[in-house]
């Protein structure tokens, strides 16, 4: 049964588009604005590397399991209801976050933002669907908030760096509220509530699973100060878990993510790909401000601006990725998008053992564009491959599991990353991270060229075989 109130006004689509968009807008935002002013809150708040890192990571964690459940909450209660929801608890971390006067609070109020990161991006991108029911003009406004989305990732660290350098950390967070109350405001007047109630039930086993997995694998990366044997231990308990929450959706009457749709060469690939880009970019993008700080001796202001050099193709360059994809195919394209990525981090490599100034800093710019330039290639595509390849009736599913690998991803990257960085103190340290992100990217250039077909017309007959 399908449920909606009524219909969109015609003469508001983009009004409507900019409110959807505005959630969007938030959730990417609010973790590449905070990466540049990690070293301030490590310093006022007593931070280690390890304790910058779950300032990240307990957001994306909190995010990726809440992800299991929005949808399905969404649907029963209504979307509209979810992403109201999602924003006022969004809302309420953001405060508790600007607020915070300890470690542990902050990372509290962070696991707060992530859980209502997750029905606010979920309750705005079904609602397009209500709200703009005819399919070529869902497509455009989809395209619009990717551009949105893109404009948050691109300008976060700037702005983040910004407000840092002249109001203090605290006032990423608090930025949010204006903007949380715009959508508080403007939800309910411009667009309409729709649900399924007999859509697919909560899955409570399938969440604590999939969050404990990350928690353990994290966690266990993370503790410099822990025995080898304790670290591994903690290893172990996460991967078997993992392998529990795989087990218990093949299992499962209705599963959330369901394994058989993704149990093929071509979807594996795709989650290997969106991996090998959390280690090859975003991963190392949360260190680098870290990098310039202690390598190039800027301000977080100036990193800030910076870190433009790695996030500004995300806004110009993802136009020339679908060219290239019809030109050369899915499997040389990620071959070269990532191998791109892997350059860049091995140029980061370079300018982090250089003992030259001038050429740390012109392999540090280098670096940066270059691995800006494969994720900007890549990232939308990977998207579109993963709705390519699932059949029509899962693409919803298909959607979601993209969005949880790549948050799964970035949690784990991050952690992994930062157990490879001993110190900050000297530029050398960051050559084992980013030793470690141009493996991931390399790794992801060998499962492309394994797992994914040499040409589409491939990819549309093993989607054949799935219906």
């Amino acid at each position: 049964m399908h449920d909606r109130s009524s219909q969109v006004a015609p003469h508001r689509p983009s009004l409507i588009t900019s409110v959807l968009g505005l959630g969007v807008f938030l959730i990417p935002f609010d973790v590449t604005a905070v990466v540049v002013a990690l070293p301030g809150i490590a310093g006022d708040l007593g931070f280690a590397a390890a304790g910058a890192a779950w300032v990240i990571d307990a957001y994306s964690l909190a995010l990726t399991g809440a992800l299991l459940a929005s949808g399905a909450l969404a649907d029963r209660f209504g979307r509209r209801c979810a992403m109201l929801a999602g924003n006022i608890v969004f809302l309420l971390g953001s405060i508790a976050c600007g607020a915070a006067t300890s470690g542990p609070l902050l990372l509290a109020a962070r696991a707060l933002q992530g859980i209502g990161a997750a029905f606010l991006i979920t309750g705005a991108i079904a609602l397009v669907a209500g709200a703009f029911p005819h399919q070529s003009q869902r497509a455009r406004v989809f395209g619009t908030i990717g551009v949105i989305s893109g404009v948050a990732m691109a300008l976060g660290p700037t702005l983040g760096g910004l407000l840092a350098a002249w109001c203090g950390w605290r006032w990423i967070f608090l930025a949010n509220i204006p903007f949380c109350l715009t959508l508080a405001l403007a939800v309910p007047r411009l667009i309409t509530e729709t649900n399924e109630p007999g859509g697919r039930p909560l899955d409570p086993v399938g969440i604590v699973l999939l969050t404990l997995a990350l928690g353990l694998a994290i966690d266990a990366l993370l503790r410099h100060d822990a025995s080898p044997i304790m670290r591994a231990t903690g290893l172990i308990a996460g991967v078997a878990t993992a392998f529990g929450f795989v087990r218990q959706q093949w299992r499962c009457l209705n599963p959330v993510l369901n394994p058989r749709v993704f149990a093929t060469a071509p979807m594996i690939g795709v989650g290997a790909s969106l991996t090998a880009l959390q280690f090859g970019y975003w991963a190392t993008l949360v260190y680098l401000p870290l990098f310039l700080s202690t390598g190039l001796h800027v301000s977080m202001e100036v990193a800030g601006v910076a870190l433009l050099a790695a996030t500004l193709p995300m806004l110009l360059v993802p136009l020339l990725g679908g060219r290239f994809v019809t030109r050369w195919g899915w499997r040389r394209f990620f071959m070269a998008a990532l191998g791109v990525v892997a350059s860049g981090d091995a140029l980061l490599v370079v300018a982090a053992l250089s003992a030259d100034a001038t050429m740390r800093s012109i392999a540090t710019s280098a670096g940066m564009l270059t691995i800006g330039i494969g994720a900007a290639l890549a990232n939308p595509q990977l998207g579109n491959v993963a709705l390519a390849l699932a059949p029509p009736a899962q693409a919803g599913m298909a959607s979601a599991m993209t969005m949880i690998v790549r948050q799964a991803g970035f949690a784990v990257s991050i952690a992994a990353l930062g157990a490879m960085l001993k110190t900050t103190d000297m530029a050398s340290a960051f050559a084992a991270p980013f030793i470690l992100a141009a493996v991931g990217a390399i790794a992801g250039v060998v499962g492309a060229a394994t797992l994914f077909p040499a040409a589409q017309t491939e990819m549309s007959e093993s989607r054949a075989e799935q219906r």
